[in-house]
């Protein structure tokens, strides 16, 4: 089955699993998810991404962090720009996630990053999600 959008997908199963405490979520893959799983795993949100080659597209598996007391390292997430209304954001004009303390996802020229690296290299682009 084809989905619309397939960074929103993502992001539902993964607020999704974190809700159940589940440790692992599995999802088709892509070079987009990997990228954003890449993202997730250095700012510390995901213990650690792997992509299972199944000669058709590909399964990508996210396994999540979790504290000692069982709570997920995942208080939110959210999709911002989506098909039917992008968003986009200026070099200067990077929104901030709960005053630092969260990350917004940024497309740009350059490949994706997070917006703490669009400003030191002076990129903007397309605000694809936040997680805190």
């Amino acid at each position: 089955m084809s989905v619309t959008d397939p960074i929103a997908d993502m992001i539902t199963r993964m607020r999704n699993s974190a809700r159940i405490k589940r440790r692992e979520v599995q999802m088709p893959s892509s070079k987009l998810k990997i990228e954003l799983a890449k993202i997730f795993k250095d700012e510390g949100y995901i213990k650690n991404y792997k992509v299972l080659d199944d000669k058709k597209q590909g399964t990508l598996t996210l396994t999540l962090k979790y504290s000692e007391s069982n709570q997920s390292v995942i208080t939110g997430l959210r999709r911002v720009s989506r098909p039917g209304c992008r968003i986009y954001c200026t070099h200067d004009r990077v929104p901030k996630v709960l005053d630092g303390l969260g990350v917004a996802m940024i497309s740009t020229s350059k490949g994706i990053m997070t917006g703490k690296k669009c400003e030191e290299l002076g990129l903007g682009g397309e605000v694809l999600c936040t997680i805190w």
